[in-house]
């Protein structure tokens, strides 16, 4: 049975909550032969915005196409199916744990895919970057004078997603741009990293390196 009271406050409905107290108090009829309606209103309301909440969140992302791990075929590649399903489960991400995919196709099909699946499955906060694309951003922000407002708004991040490291060549400065502006300023959050590299190998291999 849904608790009325306990929803109205956690959906900041306070003022509604503070009646329905009341209503409960003095008894009668009357609450008892709305019950049912509130109960219905509160359901939409929490579900309308639990749906917003991920369109909002799969936006902010900003993946470039969007990918789900029902649509990769496991069949014609030698990615560890088991792992990639406990990684789909989102501990990495609560134990601050990074991903490394490397090598092969479909890295970022996955990387992506494990980015969808922790905002619609697990409530988590995730930003995409293609590495060359943040490298660009952080060196801007850095001739503007505001290094560091970058970091600072992926503190609030709960998975970030770096694809292609080292794909396409940068600066030995834009490199050290990503290790000081990013990577060490969000070290003492423990957020994790996903990231993916396009090391040459002959079969795909995913790690996850230690803490």
């Amino acid at each position: 049975m849904r608790d009325v009271l306990a929803e109205l406050k956690s959906l900041r409905l306070h003022g509604m909550a503070l009646r329905y107290e009341e209503l409960l108090a003095e008894g009668g009829s009357r609450l008892q032969t709305a019950d049912w309606l509130l109960r219905a209103l509160l359901e939409a309301e929490v579900n309308d915005r639990h749906v917003r909440s991920i369109r909002y969140q799969l936006s902010a992302a900003r993946f470039p196409v969007h990918r789900d791990l029902a649509s990769f075929d496991f069949g014609q590649s030698k990615v560890d199916e088991q792992l990639i399903k406990q990684l789909a489960a989102g501990d990495f991400a609560d134990s601050a744990a990074n991903v490394v995919l490397i090598g092969g196709t479909g890295k970022t099909h996955l990387a992506t895919a494990l980015g969808v699946k922790a905002i619609t499955q697990h409530g988590k906060r995730v930003r995409f970057f293609s590495t060359v694309e943040l490298t660009n951003s952080l060196e801007l922000e850095k001739a503007a004078g505001k290094q560091g407002k970058l970091a600072y708004s992926l503190m609030h991040t709960d998975i970030v997603i770096l694809d292609e490291l080292g794909y396409l060549p940068f600066s030995q400065a834009g490199g050290a741009v990503i290790d000081i502006g990013i990577v060490r300023s969000r070290f003492p959050s423990r957020t994790p990293y996903s990231y993916t590299y396009p090391q040459p190998l002959n079969h795909e291999r995913l790690s996850i390196p230690g803490q």
